[in-house]
C-alpha cells in the first residue's frame, strides 16, 4: 500500500487535488451529514428537503455538458480553476437565507461550480497510468477521505452543543475561507494534460474533428459497456437519492440518536471505506473492474433494507457498516464521480479525446434519469412509513445490480 501512494502521490496533478479536495472535504463535511436537519430549522417539511435536493441535483445537471465540452476544448486546468472559484457564491447565499425558500439561490449558483467534474475526473485518470488505475484511483480515494472521517464527528458535537443552525452558519464562514485557499493552490500549481491534437491529424480527419464536437456524438461511438453502465448508474441513482436526503432525519428524528452518535457512525463508515479504498483497487487491477463493482453495488442496496428494520443505535450503526464496506470496494455509491473501480472502468472503456465528455454526458444522463427521486421519497416518507421508502430503494439497487452482473463486460484491451 505504502508503495502505491508514494507512486501516485508521485505524480504532481494527483498531489494537488488530493491536499485540496482534502482541505474542501474537511470542511464540507462539518456540516453536509446534517444538512436536512438544517433545512427543517428552516422550516422546510420533508417534501420541501425533497424538493430542494431536486433542484441541486438539476441545477447541477445543466452544466456538467458544457463541463465536459470545455474540458476537451480549452483544457482541464482552466475549466477547474475558474469554476473552483465559483464555490464561494453558494455559502455566501446560504449564510444570508433565513427560511429554505431563501436558500435556493444559493443552490442554484452553487451549481456552477459542477462545471469543471468531468475536467477534474479526466485529469485524474490522465495523471495515473492506465496499468494501476484501479489502485490509483483507490489511493486517491483513501487519500481525499481520511481527513474529512473525523470532520463529521467534531460537526455533530458542535451541533450539539451550539445547535444545528449556529453550527452549519459557523462551518458555512470556514467554507468561504477554504474556498479562496484552495483556488490559488490549483492555479499555482496543477499542470495540463490534455494532449493538444497534431497538425497532421486535423488535416487527415477533418470529418473525425467536426464529429466530436458534440457530446451526443461522441457519444454514440462510445461502447455497448457505457451504455449499460449508464443504465445500471441511473436506475441504482434513483434508489438511492431515494433516501439519502432523510438517512440523518429517520436516525435522529425517527430512532433518536443524537448528532454526536450519527457523527460517530458517519466518522466509522468514512474510515472504514476509505481504508478499503486501496485495496479494492488493487484488486480490480488483478481480477477485473467487474467482481469488485459488484461488491458495492450489492451491499449498498443491503444496507437500504437493514436500516428498514433498525430501531436502536447499534443496528444502525451495524447496517451503515454494510454500508460502508460496499461504499470501500464501491461501483457508483460515491455519486457522480463513481468509485474507483468504476472510475477505472469508465476510463478503461473511453480514449483520452473523448473521456471529458462521455464522463459529463453519463453524469448528466444519470442525474436527469433521478431528479423526482428525492421528492417522491419524502411522499413516501412522510404519507406511509420511512420503511417503504427504504424497500423501494432496495429492490431499485438490487435490479441496477443484476443489469450490471449480466450485461456489461469488461474491455479486452484497456484504454491509455
Amino acid at each position: 500500500m505504502g508503495s502505491i501512494l508514494r507512486e501516485v502521490l508521485s505524480q504532481r496533478n494527483i498531489l494537488v487535488i488530493s491536499l485540496t479536495t482534502s482541505f474542501w472535504s474537511i470542511i464540507n463535511m462539518l456540516y453536509m451529514p446534517y444538512w436536512s436537519l438544517y433545512l427543517q430549522e428552516l422550516g422546510a417539511s420533508l417534501e420541501a428537503v425533497g424538493l430542494l435536493n431536486m433542484i441541486q441535483a438539476s441545477s447541477w445537471l445543466i452544466f456538467q455538458l458544457p463541463g465536459g465540452f470545455l474540458a476537451d476544448r480549452v483544457g482541464r486546468k482552466k475549466v477547474i480553476v475558474y469554476f473552483t472559484l465559483t464555490n464561494i457564491l453558494s455559502p455566501i447565499c446560504f449564510l444570508w437565507a433565513r427560511t429554505w425558500e431563501q436558500i435556493i439561490p444559493g443552490i442554484l449558483l452553487g451549481a456552477l461550480s459542477s462545471v469543471y467534474m468531468p475536467a477534474f475526473n479526466a485529469m485524474i485518470s490522465e495523471s495515473i497510468p492506465y496499468e494501476r488505475r484501479g489502485a490509483g484511483f483507490g489511493a486517491y480515494r483513501m487519500i481525499t477521505s481520511i481527513p474529512w472521517t473525523f470532520s463529521a464527528f467534531l460537526g455533530g458535537v458542535v451541533m450539539d452543543r451550539l445547535g444545528v443552525t449556529y453550527g452549519v452558519r459557523l462551518f458555512l464562514k470556514l467554507t468561504i475561507v477554504a474556498t479562496v485557499v484552495i483556488t490559488l493552490i490549483r492555479a499555482l500549481f496543477l499542470q495540463e494534460t490534455l494532449r493538444p491534437r497534431k497538425k497532421k491529424e486535423d488535416m487527415e480527419l477533418p470529418q473525425l474533428g467536426r464529429e466530436e464536437g458534440g457530446a451526443l456524438s461522441v457519444f454514440k461511438r462510445a461502447p455497448k459497456a457505457i451504455y449499460l453502465m449508464l443504465l445500471t448508474a441511473s436506475i441504482s441513482s434513483f434508489g438511492m437519492r431515494l433516501i439519502m436526503p432523510y438517512i440523518v432525519i429517520y436516525a435522529v428524528r425517527e430512532v433518536g440518536l443524537t448528532k454526536t452518535q450519527w457523527g460517530l457512525i458517519s466518522m466509522t463508515t468514512g474510515l472504514i471505506s476509505t481504508l478499503l479504498a486501496i485495496p479494492g483497487g488493487v484488486v480490480s487491477d488483478r481480477i477485473g473492474r467487474k467482481a469488485v463493482i459488484l461488491i458495492g453495488r450489492t451491499l449498498s442496496p443491503i444496507s437500504f433494507l437493514g436500516l428498514s428494520l433498525s430501531r436502536n443505535f447499534m443496528q444502525i450503526f451495524l447496517v451503515q457498516m454494510i454500508s460502508a464496506i460496499g461504499t470501500g470496494f464501491g461501483g457508483g455509491v460515491y455519486g457522480g464521480m463513481g468509485g474507483p473501480a468504476w472510475q477505472a472502468l469508465v476510463a478503461d472503456l473511453v480514449p483520452s479525446r473523448m473521456r471529458a465528455r462521455i464522463m459529463g454526458l453519463m453524469g448528466t444522463i444519470t442525474g436527469l434519469s433521478s431528479l423526482p427521486s428525492p421528492i417522491l421519497g419524502g411522499y413516501l416518507y412522510d404519507d406511509y412509513s420511512p420503511q417503504v421508502a427504504f424497500l423501494v430503494a432496495f429492490a431499485l439497487g438490487i435490479i441496477g445490480a443484476t443489469i450490471f452482473a449480466i450485461f456489461v463486460k469488461e474491455p479486452k484491451k484497456r484504454e491509455v
